[in-house]
This record gives structure tokens, sequence and C-alpha cells, in this order.
């Protein structure tokens, strides 16, 4: 039994004000065509309660392999601004990760500068920080195209 503990940030630019770039994260349509897998994943639709207290949940995986299970809590939310989130992260039955994840949104240069923070638990190697940081890259690159664009 191991635990590899981490913390990892990622910035981007988004030209658009933070009000969008926020949106995009708190309203379950939009968040829902950019929080996903790659494109062979096959996912269940995504699950929001956005408000302090509320839950979010998503799963999927390749076809004919394991699934993976996201459930998060949001804990903080200051509109525009800031969202902070506990989640655990399952590979099937599994407990693979238990992470804490803020996003910063901040005005730049007739844009957002998006920071987003995540310190993390990755549970008996059944998960690494270079994979999860990988991954959260490509969502921020998703959420990138979905609001029109974004500089690293």
């Amino acid at each position: 039994m191991t635990v590899e503990h981490a913390t990892f940030t990622l910035e981007r630019t988004y030209d658009a004000p933070p009000a969008k770039v926020f949106a995009a994260w708190s309203t379950p349509e939009a968040k829902a065509r950019w929080f996903v897998g790659p494109d062979e994943w096959v996912s269940k639709p995504l699950e929001q309660d956005f408000r302090v207290g509320g839950e979010e949940r998503v799963s999927g995986g390749q076809p004919g392999g394991k699934e993976f299970h996201y459930l998060g809590r949001f804990q903080d939310i200051v509109p525009d601004e800031r969202i902070v989130t506990t989640y655990e992260m399952h590979m099937e039955d599994t407990r693979i990760s238990v992470s804490v994840a803020t996003v910063e949104f901040k005005p730049a240069d007739h844009g957002t500068r998006l920071v987003y923070t995540e310190s993390g638990a990755f549970l008996d190697g059944h998960d690494k920080v270079q994979h999860r940081e990988q991954g959260t890259a490509e969502l921020l690159d998703n959420l990138g195209r979905e609001i029109g664009s974004a500089r690293s």
C-alpha cells in the first residue's frame, strides 16, 4: 500500500472574459461538452449540482476497457473568480486518487488567465501525478476550444 502526494499548477489564458470562462465550468451543458475523455472514450452524461456542497460526477472509458469514475464536491464558489473542488477518482471499484483542485479566473489582457492547482494523494500505484497533469492539460485545451480560443 503506497501513497504518492503531489501538487501541480497549470495556467491558460483565454480570449474571453472571466464570466464566460466561469460559465463553461458552472453550466452543466457547457461543461459536458469539454470535460470529456479522449475521442475513443465512451462516457456517461455529466451530472452537476453547481453549488457549495453540491456534487458532480461523470464516468467513462475505452470500449471494452476499464471504466473510470469522477466524483467531485464543490467546497467553495466565488462567481467569476474561484471554484474549489474535492474529488475522488475510481477505476472500476478501486479508489485511485483523492484531490483538492482550485480553479482561479483572473482578468488578463481582454481575456482570462485561468490558474488550476491540484494537490492529490495518488493511491497504490493505480494513478500517477504525471497522468493526471497530462489529462488535466488536455481538458483545459478542450475548454479553450469550447469558449473559442486559448493561449498557453
